[in-house]
């Protein structure tokens, strides 16, 4: 549960490929080959993304993570309590088991032996119960930046959308390619948008 934060830091993937089509005609010097092919190459339209800024700013995912963050710190100190109670009462067996008898004693040992396996067990279910919240917040995150870049791709005529942040396969992208400012903007319009619409009343009032 601990490392919740550095989960919630996985980042987005968006269309990651790159597309290289190169038709060579026969008969011509490798110079002119090589010319037809690069010209042929820079005629897709290419975008890139910078995947980290649109997890930092995009304010979707900040209230998911805010909501994650407050439903791990309530989980934690739920365990926290329950663990905090089993060492009491590991605490006072420790203190009374020379009044007690081997029958009571042993069936205390028991006891205390079963409650500490169901808080391990508990343990794992918070743990568990945490991933899957992560998980589905990932699966959101992706699919509203594909479907925002769907639309946005088709209006700028754009072919290709690459991610584009340290560590990844994209060595260099010119700063004409950057569109991380407008998917930014037009993500948090649409989220804003969405959370801001007044719900419609499905009340059927019978005349």
């Amino acid at each position: 549960m601990k490392n919740l934060s550095l989960v919630l830091n996985v980042v987005l993937l968006i269309a990651v490929g790159v597309l290289y089509v190169l038709h060579f005609s026969g008969g011509k010097s490798g110079e002119q080959e090589e010319e037809k092919g690069l010209l042929q190459s820079s005629a897709y339209s290419v975008a890139y993304v910078d995947s980290d800024s649109v997890v930092k700013n995009y304010d979707f995912f900040k209230k998911k993570q805010e909501e994650l963050t407050a439903k791990s710190e309530k989980l934690q100190n739920e365990y926290k309590n329950r663990a905090e109670g089993l060492q009491r009462e590991v605490n006072d067996y420790q203190r009374n088991v020379n009044n007690l008898t081997i029958g009571q004693a042993k069936a205390l040992e028991e006891d205390l032996m079963k409650k500490q396996q169901n808080l391990r067990m508990y343990q794992e279910s918070l743990s568990q119960q945490l991933m899957q919240d992560q998980n589905k917040v990932q699966a959101e995150l992706y699919e509203k930046v594909s479907e925002f870049l769907k639309g946005y791709s088709s209006k700028k005529g754009l072919e290709l959308v690459v991610q584009y942040t340290p560590g990844s396969d994209v060595l260099y992208a010119n700063d004409s390619m950057n569109i991380t400012g407008d998917v930014i903007k037009g993500l948090n319009e649409a989220y804003n948008s969405e959370v801001n619409s007044p719900e419609e009343d499905s009340t059927v009032v019978s005349e």
